[in-house]
């Protein structure tokens, strides 16, 4: 059965500790078996009184981030790419020690708008860097999940099969792939066959809609996304993210260009989110169950 959860912006702007102790409680409170948190420095994030807020609430958490262009891995920089790599080794030191299992994002790159193609050599660099840092991580288990983002937040990983061929040049087998339908209804073709496809590789997911706002009120077929992930037996972590002007502040509200205030209840916005992702895998379940136990005549 998938684990549920729900990122970390839809309650709180940061990780304060006052920002982490309600965030974690909103979380448990709302249903969700753990938290998604943004680790876009990792220094900020205190593991000692967050693993006790999880303890005391009773839920897990994963971490995601993008690197920035003075960390960038894929950089002919070797000073930005050793940067780089000091910062996801930190987000592997407080994954590890609030007891998390998943870091996500945008991990092979910078996360921004780039004005040049990516280079063979910047790739390359990538790979190697992460795969050293996914030996890293997995001596404590956690699983580095590469996102799969629209082009204006990275120029390595936009579709797919691009992150599937990024995991296979890391080359690690705690190293797979991460799946948002957000990112996937700007960049894909066919969304639900992207996901047929990507298959066993799929490591981590992300649900929305294509506004970012209330689930199933937006323009992505859903109904086939759930369809497409039970199709592709995806038992994995699916985590609900969404952002409205009224949490999320900078960088991100200028990097992802979050303008609208899409939402002003975060508590009424997350449990429908969670009724409506059980609802729906629920459906696909039942569509799957059903093709292949047709009904047939004497």
């Amino acid at each position: 059965m998938n684990k549920l959860g729900i990122h970390a912006l839809v309650w709180e702007a940061g990780w304060s500790e006052d920002e982490c102790a309600r965030a974690i409680a909103a979380t448990a409170e709302t249903g969700y078996d753990f938290i998604e948190a943004p680790a876009l420095d990792p220094s900020l994030i205190d593991p000692v009184f967050t693993s006790r807020q999880l303890e005391k609430a009773g839920i897990g958490i994963n971490f995601s981030l993008g690197l920035d262009f003075d960390s960038d891995i894929s950089s002919g920089d070797p000073d930005k790419r050793r940067r780089g790599r000091r910062k996801l080794e930190d987000a592997v030191a407080v994954c590890r020690d609030c007891g998390g299992e998943y870091i996500g994002g945008i991990l092979y790159s910078a996360f921004g708008k780039y004005d040049r193609p990516p280079t063979a050599d910047g790739i390359a660099q990538s790979a190697e860097t992460l795969n050293a840092v996914a030996d890293i991580a997995a001596r404590s288990g956690i699983t580095l999940v590469l996102e799969v983002v629209n082009r204006y937040e990275t120029n390595i990983c936009n579709t797919a099969a691009q992150g599937v061929e990024m995991m296979k040049r890391v080359g690690a087998p705690n190293v797979k792939v991460h799946l948002d339908v957000y990112h996937m209804n700007i960049e894909e073709s066919d969304i639900a066959a992207a996901i047929v496809e990507t298959g066993e590789h799929i490591g981590y997911f992300h649900t929305g809609d294509s506004h970012r706002g209330y689930i199933g009120s937006g323009t992505i077929d859903l109904a086939g996304v759930f369809r497409a992930l039970v199709r592709a037996k995806y038992k994995g972590p699916i985590t609900f993210e969404s952002f409205s002007s009224r949490v999320v502040g900078q960088p991100l509200e200028g990097i992802l260009g979050i303008w609208r205030n899409l939402w002003e209840d975060g508590h009424d916005l997350a449990a429908h989110a969670l009724m409506y992702t059980k609802a729906q895998l629920k459906a696909a379940e039942e569509a799957e169950r059903q093709a292949s136990q047709r009904s047939r005549l004497p």
